[in-house]
């Protein structure tokens, strides 16, 4: 039977898997492709950073800026003390220390949540820092679990991450542009007026994103076996929601969240697990 530390930490984890599974289908069918080594980690990141997302999206009737503070107080005194009877904290710390992941990551993402608090316009400047924080850094935990202590390929691989964690956030920019803009005020897209959103802007961010994708997947090319089948899924799941949204008028995705249905979503994992079985990735 494991000890009573174990089991807790075993719980912890356990909690992170739970919402994942509830947050996110694509994710999760994503996380199950990793080599089982991988996954408990894949969990604790996107159960610390789905829950630092929900105080800036969800909680309207609360006091936003004071559960924010509190919870990067918790994040950096859970990692200093090595211990937090938050659930999501103890994963994520135990994470933070098995992989040596770099405060400046949490830190960057932790401002970008709170640049959502009362940003809403964004130049070019703030866009990049937004983007690095809130995406680009969350590949980069990620690779830094998958590289082990392979120092040499993580360093040669930070900027594909860079690139898939970019094209991501700017897919799910136009994914959300309802309720972003619509409800939340929000105009993450630098020099574009959504007043007058149109065809020209819409490629225009299309461009953008196709980069980011095309230089992403010679990254994942490259990953280790045990994590490569995980972020291929991922990566197919949105691009086939990019394509979407290509196919979509700029119109329709201002007044609709574009989606995949989860029948579309197993059909490409399948697809997905032909493909490695061939040695097409």
């Amino acid at each position: 039977m494991p000890n009573q530390i174990d089991l807790f930490n075993k719980t912890c984890f356990e909690c992170s898997k739970l919402i994942t599974n509830n947050y996110s289908t694509s994710f999760s069918l994503g996380i199950k492709a990793f080599d089982k080594r991988f996954r408990d980690a894949i969990y604790a990141i996107y159960g610390f950073v789905r829950y630092a997302d929900e105080i800036v999206d969800t909680f309207h009737d609360q006091d936003k800026a004071t559960l924010i503070a509190g919870f990067r107080e918790a994040t950096f005194s859970a990692i200093q003390q090595r211990i937090s009877l938050n659930p999501v904290l103890q994963a994520f710390q135990l994470t933070v220390h098995r992989y040596r992941l770099e405060p400046g990551l949490i830190e960057a993402f932790l401002l970008s949540m709170e640049m959502d608090l009362d940003k809403t316009i964004y130049n070019e400047e703030g866009y990049q820092q937004y983007i690095y924080g809130s995406a680009e850094v969350i590949g980069l935990m990620c690779l830094r679990i998958f590289c082990e202590d392979d120092k040499t390929l993580y360093s040669a691989l930070i900027p594909k991450a860079r690139s898939l964690g970019s094209a991501f956030q700017k897919i799910n920019f136009l994914r959300d542009i309802k309720a972003d803009f619509g409800e939340r005020g929000r105009v993450y897209f630098p020099g574009v007026d959504l007043g007058r959103f149109g065809e020209s802007d819409k490629k225009i961010i299309e461009a953008d994103i196709q980069t980011d994708l095309d230089d992403a997947l010679s990254g994942i090319r490259q990953l280790p076996d045990g994590a490569k089948l995980g972020v291929y899924i991922a990566y197919v799941y949105y691009l086939e929601l990019f394509k979407k949204i290509r196919l979509t008028p700029a119109s329709i995705v201002l007044q609709k969240r574009i989606r995949i249905p989860d029948g579309q979503k197993m059909a490409l994992y399948i697809k997905a697990l032909v493909q490695q079985k061939l040695n097409r990735i």
